[in-house]
Order: structure tokens, then C-alpha cells, then sequence
């Protein structure tokens, strides 16, 4: 069944040439021009990848400090206890807690963005992977969300670190900013996403790994982008 747009969709559509490729620049300023929504849309990147996620060695995971940042306001938790909870607390986490806050957790609470933990925390942050897992909120020391430097992992991520992970089509859906941010803004956060997907690329991955890239508004149409002109950002 087709999908029905509304008004504003349709006309911001007919803005957007289906059959060109755009230049990064060029589709950073038309992704602004084509947001039909009164509030202040998200920019989204993304990345198809040449790669079978089903397969260990193909597996795209990581994070990247957006310079401009996201735009939003990122709500922090923390599994610390002692002087570690203590440095939390000093960095800006919005709760810190062990027992409490996983048992508040568990009984529905999830008021957050992102979860932070020591190691020394496995056991507690640990049994609720069945409900912070399915929502990408568990920690991971893949990720940095497992560390002993509490501070850091806490401001990066209040500055505008993002992570990324491919989906089972082995799709990247990540956001770059707000419409709202200028044009020089959209374009160092995105030059900075490809910059780290390409530096993600898995040992198994063969072939053309990064396959196309569209930037997209919320509720807007997609853009597609140049590849190579595309790629050299990251590579750049």
C-alpha cells in the first residue's frame, strides 16, 4: 500500500530532482529548504553498506563527537558508586545510582537518553539487558558507555556524541544536527559521521563497502548525494 503525503511533503518534494545526485554542500541546503514541519526537524544521514550484518566480522558499530553537536538536549544516567558517582555527578549526569536506579528501571522508569556505567557495575546494569537492549540504551564498552573516565564519556556525549550500528539491512540511520543549524554547522557534523563510518569499516567487509548516503529531514524527503564526492569528505 503506497504510502499517502500530506501537502506540505508534496511540495517540498517537487524541490528535489529524483534523478541527480546532489553534492554534500547541496544537499545540506536543500534538506533545510525541504523540511515541511513548523518545529525544528532533525537532519538525518543514511549510509547503505555493502555488508551482511548476520556475519561477526561485518558487524558496522561505533560513535562520533558531532563538533556542532546534535541540537537536543541528551539526558544521562549513570551506574557509579562511591568517588565515581561523585565525578558523575560533577560531570552533569542527570541521575547516578546502582541498586535504585536499576530497580527503578525494571519497574518502568526510562526517562533517559543514554546509560553509563563502570565496569565494576556489570552485575548490577547487567540483568537489565532484556529492557535497555531492544531500546540500544545498554551500556557497552564497545560503545564508551562502560569506562572508568565517567567524566569524559559524560561530556562528550552531552556535547553531541552519537553512536551508530547498522541494522540488519546493514542501514545507518544517524542524526547530524537540526535544521535549524547553519549550513557550515550541518556540514562539519556530516563530514565527521562519514569520516568515522568509513573508519568503521569491518575486516569481513568486500567490495564497494559505503553503497549510497541520503540526508534527510523529519517527516522531509530524502536527497540522495554524490558517492565519491560523498566519500572524499571521510577520506579527506
Amino acid at each position: 500500500m503506497a504510502t499517502k503525503h500530506g501537502k506540505k511533503y508534496l511540495e517540498a518534494a517537487k524541490l528535489v530532482d529524483r534523478s541527480k545526485d546532489y553534492q554534500p554542500d547541496e544537499a545540506i541546503q536543500l534538506v533545510k529548504q525541504t523540511s515541511p514541519t513548523k518545529f525544528d526537524a532533525t537532519v538525518e544521514t543514511h549510509v547503505r553498506l555493502g555488508i551482511d550484518p548476520r556475519h561477526a566480522d561485518q558487524q558496522v558499530r561505533g560513535t562520533v563527537v558531532l563538533p556542532a553537536g546534535t541540537g537536543r538536549s541528551v539526558r544521562v544516567v549513570v551506574f557509579a558508586q562511591g568517588d565515581r558517582a561523585r565525578e558523575a555527578q560533577d560531570a552533569g549526569a542527570d541521575r547516578v545510582g546502582a541498586d535504585d536506579l536499576a530497580q527503578d528501571i525494571q519497574n518502568g522508569w526510562l526517562e533517559f537518553d543514554v546509560a553509563v556505567a563502570t565496569p565494576d557495575m556489570a552485575p548490577v546494569f547487567g540483568r537489565l539487558g532484556r529492557i535497555l537492549g531492544p531500546r540500544g540504551l545498554m551500556p557497552n564498552a564497545r560503545t564508551g558507555t562502560v569506562t572508568n573516565d565517567l567524566g569524559r564519556a559524560i561530556r562528550e556525549i552531552k556535547a553531541g556524541r552519537v553512536e551508530f550500528r547498522a541494522d540488519r539491512s546493514g542501514l545507518l540511520h544517524v542524526p547530524i544536527g537540526k535544521v535549524s543549524f547553519d549550513e557550515d554547522r550541518l556540514m562539519e557534523n556530516f563530514r565527521s559521521l562519514i569520516s568515522a563510518v568509513i573508519a568503521a569499516r569491518p575486516s569481513g567487509a568486500k567490495g564497494q563497502y559505503v553503497r549510497s548516503v541520503t540526508l534527510t529531514s523529519t517527516m522531509g524527503p530524502g536527497i540522495s548525494l554524490d558517492l565519491p564526492a560523498t566519500t572524499a569528505l571521510g577520506i579527506a
